[in-house]
């Protein structure tokens, strides 16, 4: 891995920082909206702005508010406005995609005291690098794996090779036109995540958006304590298939119980 693979982190940046996942009494900087600056873009209650804390050599850091209640989540909104997020942050990401500023655009979204997040406030975060393909180390492989359901418009799987592991639920479109399917089918996913994945025992998660082609990517990630082969080794692990399987089953009569199977 040469340098150019690096992000640099510069902790002067990110001295005075607010954080109120793990102090929930912490101040929050995106509900107080009438003192946020830089804003590049707003729709209803949704806001798109500069990342303040610049904490990334290189790279330009952006947030999107995704509503004014402190204490939403994609798992908890009416169908209408998690559709109505997933349609906008698809439109600023594409947006700085088609800048042409940028070797990569990533963008993803923290959720819980282990996903690597430091506010609670709903929000995904865009970042625009520089000099670093983000993507450069992540393979068409990462995107397949069991099946939990495929029509014509949509896929859910679950990975048969995780990025970092256990388990990594895949939903991937060919379609922009089809956001608002994909909308459905990861916000059931979440659901499931913190409702009934091993009986309900996590409370954070991450969400990653990738294009491949002409396919878009959401990636649904429970997170656990980092395994330490994935710290001092890359090797990630993954769920057995008779334990897959059954995380299989469970997610997919979910999805057929929200009404969302032919």
């Amino acid at each position: 891995m040469s340098n150019k693979d690096v992000l640099v982190f510069e902790i002067e940046q990110a001295k005075g920082k607010p954080e109120n996942i793990k102090h929930p009494d912490g101040y929050c900087p995106f509900c107080d909206t009438d003192h946020l600056v830089n804003i590049i873009d707003q729709k209803d209650d949704m806001i798109w702005l500069d990342n303040k804390f610049r904490t990334l050599q290189d790279t330009y850091q952006t947030v999107l508010i995704e509503l004014s209640d402190h204490n939403g989540d994609i798992s908890t909104y009416a169908q209408s406005k998690n559709r109505q997020v997933f349609e906008y942050i698809y439109q600023c990401w594409n947006q700085m995609i088609k800048s042409g500023k940028y070797t990569s655009v990533l963008m993803y979204k923290n959720v819980g005291p282990l996903s690597g997040g430091s506010l609670k406030h709903p929000h995904f975060q865009i970042i625009g690098l520089e000099k670093v393909n983000g993507y450069k180390h992540v393979e068409a492989e990462n995107f397949t794996g069991m099946e939990v359901y495929q029509d014509d418009e949509i896929e859910l799987n679950i990975s048969e090779k995780p990025i970092m592991g256990f388990v990594e639920f895949n939903i991937v479109i060919t379609d922009p036109k089809k956001i608002d399917k994909l909308a459905d089918f990861v916000q059931t996913t979440v659901q499931y995540t913190l409702d009934d994945f091993y009986g309900g025992k996590f409370d954070s998660y991450n969400i990653f958006f990738y294009k491949e082609y002409s396919k878009i990517i959401c990636k649904v990630v429970p997170r656990y304590v980092v395994s330490p082969y994935f710290v001092g080794y890359r090797l990630s692990q993954r769920d057995g298939d008779k334990q897959v399987s059954g995380i299989r089953d469970v997610l997919r009569e979910k999805l057929n119980s929200n009404g969302m199977l032919d």
